[in-house]
């Protein structure tokens, strides 16, 4: 059977309870000789390190991990933007599989009763916690509260990103925008200035305020009965760039070299390349062109690798701290400790920045695991792994039993043996609107080539095809995959692709749950009688959220809206969640409760 024919048979993309005819492995460790699990996140990092070879970027502790574990040189995600990749990491499951293609939809409205990585170590006795950006969102509507033993961590009081000088210029530009017509939400979304240089301590940003934290809570969990599962999630090098000012004179910006590939890869398909919109919702890039359009200036480029280097050298201090907190505590020994970026980073290669394509600099990101009795200490391994193996291999190093669910392969042979033959391919993907089509792309990255195959959602038929020789053209700047020479290998590559994702069916990435269009007025009241607050949002035409309104507790809300709207009401905590129809409440009021 395989993973597709699971899925159907089993009526979600899921198995809620794990039982002993589902299970792959089990060690019988007994929970007292369980390793504890130090899981670190970093948002946007890409193989931009010294231990990958980088002799510029300044990362001496990350470094240092490193050497003292495996370092996984060809470590793939399964879609290169946040949600879709921590959505697909921490199920086990492939996007395809967890259908999250996008910013705006949480896998408990997919497969609502999937247990996701930490919830499995909590199951199985382990005392879970998490700060930072785990999952898409570092608080709100996107978490989930089942996954951990206790609430969400995270440091006391606000932390500002921009000097009050700078926000003042925001809500100016702001109120410019809104005498111009421009639409609430097109000015909502533009943020402060890309990049902030202040003389600030470590700790007056979050991610350095975090670290304190989570150093708190090591020396309580030293103690603890149980074993420890914590998640630290840092959110740079992620935009805005905004180290302390000690982090951006460790760089003499003229010296940092510029990508080699300013260029569109030659014969791609216009919808392979982002838009680079990330960019423009900050006010000093407002009007920056797509790639398709035109490249930054020189001092735009310096100014962007000058702060992405920054934050690197500013989360890799972070990372350091934990590191040593660890070994003066004492739990280094029995601690399995695993680095991770979310997905890779354009710095200027392509005439891009920033992420969302199936290219390898979007799609390769940093792993490297550090476990007791690992074999393979110091050593880089060359195996192609992928994101989704990352949940069984912890399983696996822990003696924890593998859930069926879960997609992936456990690489733990591969901490003894870096060596060993493995998989055969890595596969990402990407869902893109162009033109008005819709088309998702599915890649697959070999020994030697990268083949990606894009399909049009409304028919499945295949629009556009992409091939890239690794051994000639790493930078993946010619697409040979029209060349008559190529003709029987492109079938070969496409069948290997399409073993291991299957086409989607017409129309299956159009969104379950969305509104109706519908010219029938009605009023949608909602009460909150939780005891916290409550976001609105309002699912559009498209599946897409707009946030409509807050609600205190005991607070009530009157929505003019149509017959067949839908509605998500989210609490603060993200623990209680309701889907309203404008249809079922046309005589009383929705009450959260």
């Amino acid at each position: 059977m395989n993973r597709r024919e699971f899925l159907k048979v089993s009526g979600v993309a899921a198995v809620s309870l794990v039982l002993p005819d589902c299970l792959r492995a089990h060690t019988g460790n007994t929970q007292s000789n369980r390793p504890n699990i130090l899981f670190i996140a970093v948002d946007d990092l890409r193989p931009e390190l010294g231990c990958y070879g980088n002799d510029i970027i300044k990362t001496p502790y990350i470094d240092r991990l490193a050497r003292e574990g495996v370092l996984f040189n060809r470590a793939y995600c399964q879609q290169a933007v946040c949600n879709p990749s921590r959505a697909s990491l921490l199920t086990g499951m492939r996007p395809d599989s967890v259908r999250v293609w996008d910013l705006r939809v949480h896998f408990r409205e997919t497969v609502p009763d999937v247990v996701t990585l930490p919830q499995h170590f909590k199951d199985n006795g382990y005392y879970t916690a998490g700060i930072g950006k785990i999952y898409h969102t570092v608080a709100g509507h996107m978490e989930d509260p089942i996954s951990w033993t206790v609430p969400k961590l995270k440091p006391k009081g606000r932390i500002w990103t921009w000097p009050d000088e700078v926000l003042e210029e925001r809500k100016k530009l702001h109120e410019r925008l809104q005498a111009e017509g421009k639409s609430e939400a097109q000015v909502n979304r533009i943020r402060a200035t890309a990049t902030v240089c202040e003389d600030v301590p470590d700790n007056a940003r979050y991610d350095g305020a975090q670290t304190d934290v989570a150093i708190e809570k090591l020396r309580e969990l030293k103690n603890h009965s149980n074993p420890f599962f914590l998640a630290v999630g840092y959110i740079r090098p992620h935009l805005p760039f905004a180290p302390p000012k000690k982090y951006w004179d460790m760089y003499d910006r003229d010296s940092i070299p510029l990508a080699e590939n300013d260029f569109l890869p030659k014969g791609s398909p216009p919808v392979a390349m982002n838009t680079m919109y990330e960019l423009r919702d900050y006010m000093d890039f407002l009007n920056t062109p797509s790639p398709t359009k035109g490249a930054l200036t020189e001092e735009q480029q310096r100014l962007l690798k000058h702060g992405y280097y920054a934050s690197v050298s500013f989360v890799d201090a972070q990372v350091g701290r934990l590191m040593d907190a660890l070994d003066r505590l004492g739990l280094r020994d029995n601690t399995i400790v695993i680095l991770w970026g979310d997905h890779g980073w354009k710095l200027g290669e392509h005439r891009s920045w920033c992420k969302q394509t199936n290219y390898e600099d979007d799609t390769r990101a940093p792993l490297i695991v550090s476990a007791p009795r690992c074999e393979a200490r110091g050593m880089t391994c060359e195996a192609l792994v992928e994101f989704i193996d990352i949940y069984p291999t912890l399983c696996d190093l822990s003696g924890l039993p593998i859930p069926e669910h879960a997609e992936g392969k456990s690489f733990k042979p591969l901490l003894n043996d870096t060596g060993l033959s493995w998989k055969q391919g890595a596969f990402s993907q990407f869902l893109r609107r162009y033109e008005g089509t819709q088309y998702m792309g599915h890649s697959i990255r070999t020994n030697r080539y990268r083949f990606v195959e894009w399909r049009d959602c409304e028919t499945a038929a295949v629009s556009f095809r992409e091939l890239y020789y690794h051994q000639s053209d790493p930078q993946e700047n010619v697409n040979i995959a029209n060349k008559d020479e190529n003709k029987i290998l492109v079938v070969g590559l496409a069948k290997q692709l399409r073993e291991t994702c299957p086409p989607l069916p017409p129309r299956a990435t159009l969104p379950r749950l969305r509104s109706v269009k519908s010219t029938t007025p009605t009023v949608l009241r909602i009460i909150n009688k939780l005891d916290e607050p409550v976001s609105i949002y309002w699912l559009d035409y498209y599946g897409g959220r707009q946030k409509k309104g807050f609600l205190k507790p005991n607070q009530q809300i009157r929505k003019n809206t149509f017959l067949g709207q839908l509605f998500v009401a989210v609490s603060e905590s993200g623990a209680n969640r309701f889907l309203l129809n404008s249809r079922d409440f046309q005589t009383q009021p929705a009450i959260l409760r």
